[in-house]
């Protein structure tokens, strides 16, 4: 068993909470609403596979407001109209970040979110995208399990 990256180094760990802390802040203070965010982490993490933080970015997204149906049709929520115009900015902000390098396709999305949010808010919802995909990271590479909720 590989040890935690977190348990093993505390003070990163710390610095990187504090980090977490901080673009959330920014981010709200920029106009980016909770759920969207959430939105950014959950969609992020379904895609880099991280089953910890998908399970704890649900739950909270359902916390700021996301409809269960919203969470369920996230790998295909380019196929559907249930996801406003700024939902869908974000999630294109998620792919991209998460999808690297930039394709063609993905400047034309990240350009769409931009005209959509405008810097401020474009710019805060491409630091939480950047911020949850050093989160997965920790969390994939620690092996973090997964606990089975009390709902």
């Amino acid at each position: 068993m590989r040890p935690y990256i977190d348990k093993v180094a505390p003070d990163a760990w710390k610095a990187a909470s504090a980090y977490s802390v901080a673009i959330s802040r920014s981010a709200a203070a920029r106009g980016l609403l909770l759920s969207e965010n959430e939105l950014i982490k959950v969609r992020t993490s379904q895609i880099n596979g991280c089953a910890f933080c998908l399970n704890l970015h649900s739950g909270e997204a359902r916390e700021a407001g996301v409809p269960q149906q919203k969470l369920d049709m996230l790998p295909a929520w380019r196929e559907t109209d249930l996801y406003n115009e700024r939902e869908r900015a974000v999630l294109a902000i998620a792919e991209a970040a998460a999808k690297l390098p930039l394709t063609e396709e993905a400047k034309a999305d990240l350009a769409g979110a931009q005209s959509v949010l405008g810097d401020e808010t474009f710019v805060a919802a491409e630091w939480i995208a950047v911020s949850i995909n050093m989160f997965n990271r920790i969390s994939v590479l620690s092996e973090h399990p997964v606990r089975e909720r009390k709902e």
